[in-house]
This record gives C-alpha cells, structure tokens and sequence, in this order.
C-alpha cells in the first residue's frame, strides 16, 4: 500500500465547502473553555461537513492562533454562530425544526448505539465543558440524550473526542440511509 498525496485525496477548497450539501447536523458547544478543544471540533466537524458549530458561553470564537493550531483552517470552512448561552440556541434551533440532543450521563439516556435517526430529519448535538459538561438547564431544554457507553475507571471523556465519537456515529447512520 502506498499512502495518498494531499493532491490524490481531491479535498474540497473552502469555497466548494462551503457551496456543498452538508450531513444535517449542527454542533452546539456549550461553555467549552479549552481553545484547542474548540479547534479539534472545528476541524471533526469540517471532516463530516457538519452544517455549522454553535459556539455558547465561553466558548471561544475564531479567529485565534489556539484554535487554528487545532482546527488547521477547518474555521474558515465551517460556518458557526456565537450565542451568549446555549439555552438560547437551543429555543432557537428546536423552533427551527431541529431535534436536539446533549451528549451527558442522564436518568433514561440513550445510548450512542441505540439511536435510530428519524428520516429527514435535522438533529444538534449539545457537547459540554471539560469539568461539569452539559449544564442542567440545557439538558432540561433539551429533546433528549445521548450517552456514550464507557467501560473504564473513568466516567467521561474529552470534549473533542466525544464530537469526533458523536458526528461519526450520526453521519455514518445518515449514510446507510
């Protein structure tokens, strides 16, 4: 096997991104304080062309030297909104016909594997700070959760790995479709 060149993976530019179909899935990040946290998702999210990130509380925005050591351009790319507190973008989304979900450890959660998406429908996720996760007051706005099995002596993993985990497991359930 040999392994591609950058110009044998055909990648889109930032303008054929951003004119191009994208998976029906926006990411809200609620109060995620690490820069580089919010880059890496910029960037997964980039990879799965996720219709738009939804930076809240404080959340960081671009543009930053630590989120693009991260997100590698993927925040010229994608599109995001910046919402004083993710309550808010979750009212607006749902009246936007989107289902949203948090991602967090809930009485009666859903498991990550279990969750069958409805056709056409449109979905966020709401991923939360690295310390405390999803706040309360989100979750009770919230259309349900989704919760990723874990089997280790911790009970949670890094915001950007649980967006990676969460945007592939959506995307690729919308690709069986």
């Amino acid at each position: 096997m040999r392994k591609l060149n950058v110009l044998e993976m055909n990648r889109l530019s930032v303008d054929e991104f951003k004119q191009s179909k994208k998976n029906p899935l926006i990411v809200i990040l609620d109060n995620v304080r690490s820069m580089y946290n919010v880059g890496s998702v910029f960037r997964t999210a980039d990879a799965f062309r996720i219709e738009a990130l939804y930076l809240c509380g404080i959340t960081s925005c671009p543009p930053h030297p630590e989120i693009h050591k991260t997100a590698l351009g993927a925040e010229d790319a994608v599109d995001w909104v910046y919402c004083k507190n993710a309550v808010d973008a979750v009212k607006s989304l749902q009246q936007q016909g989107y289902e949203v979900l948090a991602i967090e450890q809930v009485e009666g959660s859903t498991l990550l594997q279990d969750f069958v998406p409805g056709d056409g429908k449109k979905y966020a996720i709401v991923l939360g700070n690295e310390v405390k996760g999803v706040g309360q007051e989100v979750v009770d706005c919230c259309d349900g959760c989704l919760e990723i099995p874990q089997f280790g002596t911790k009970h949670s993993l890094n915001v950007s790995t649980t967006a990676g985990i969460v945007m592939w497991e959506l995307t690729s359930k919308n690709l069986k479709k």
